[in-house]
């Protein structure tokens, strides 16, 4: 004999639709507690886990705008240092200028002034250094970036060296140079002296400095466009990381009024599929009854 409870079709019918409806109340009640309409797999599978790569994907690209950040503070450091240079150099342009004119005397202080602001524009150039990368003291340094992790798409800078015997070297005729400046390796300083009195020989000096100075000015350039590529770059990161996000959000974040509105009519309809099948038990009640 069988021990089963065989319901009444109409109960069985009334008690699929509250149990249905209960599955929709967990379901509202879990999108407003959490604010996801999809919170796992389980949910939606493809859903989720498109929601989930482009979470990722801009969750990456905040990573490398954080790196480019520093790497426009590198570059920011490199430009000052160059336009700080430039300023040294036009300094020491007017101390030839001065010491054409001078006596041998006031020529010996002005060799002394020369040599210790060269000394000081060195120094300032191995100090321009931001997270141990220095773009102004090594023409083989470089600034790497990287943009995507999912693509090949990198960005190299390379570095300069403005050294003041580097930019004196590069730009220097020997045979003019050497007779107004002696340039002196002791230690790691460099030392100048001024060693000639003939105007022409400190208008040839002074045209060495020029050129050193447009190398700065010219480091300083590229450098400078280079944050501003750098910059327009991070602002399309950030516009595309706000669309990523905007993205995985339409997918799987409820709406909250909707969800709100959807709970009232849930329970509101709980009701009602309460007193029907109370109505569908009652009939089954009524046969029982005849047996009394």
């Amino acid at each position: 004999m069988s021990s089963n409870v065989v319901l009444g079709s109409a109960t069985r019918q009334n008690l699929l639709s509250l149990q249905d409806i209960n599955h929709n109340i967990g379901t509202s009640q879990n999108a407003l507690a959490t604010g996801l309409k999809v919170s796992s797999a389980v949910d939606n599978a493809v859903v989720f886990f498109q929601s989930q790569s482009l979470t990722n994907r801009a969750s990456d690209l905040q990573n490398r705008n954080n790196t480019i950040n520093q790497g426009i503070s590198s570059l920011t450091t490199a430009t000052q240092a160059a336009a700080s240079v430039d300023n040294i150099l036009t300094q020491l342009q007017g101390i030839l200028n001065s010491a054409a004119t001078e006596t041998a005397a006031q020529r010996a202080a002005a060799g002394t002034q020369f040599n210790t602001i060269s000394k000081q524009l060195n120094n300032l150039v191995n100090a321009a250094s931001y997270q141990g990368l220095n773009l102004v003291n090594s023409s083989t340094s470089t600034l790497s970036l990287q943009f995507s992790l999912s693509s090949t798409d990198t960005f190299k800078i390379k570095g300069g060296n403005l050294q003041v015997s580097v930019l004196v070297t590069v730009h220097a005729v020997a045979s003019k140079l050497a007779s107004v400046i002696v340039l002196n390796s002791v230690g790691a300083a460099q030392k100048f002296s001024l060693v000639s009195n003939k105007t022409s020989r400190f208008q040839a000096a002074f045209n060495i400095l020029q050129n050193a100075i447009f190398s700065a000015q010219a480091t300083a350039q590229t450098l400078g466009g280079n944050v501003t590529l750098l910059q327009t770059r991070l602002s399309f990161n950030q516009q595309y990381v706000t669309t990523l996000s905007g993205g995985s959000d339409k997918l799987v974040v409820a709406d909250v009024n909707k969800e709100s509105t959807n709970l009232v009519t849930l329970q509101t309809r709980q009701q009602l599929a309460i007193q029907s099948l109370s109505i569908a038990t009652q009939s089954e009640q009524a046969v029982l009854r005849l047996f009394h």
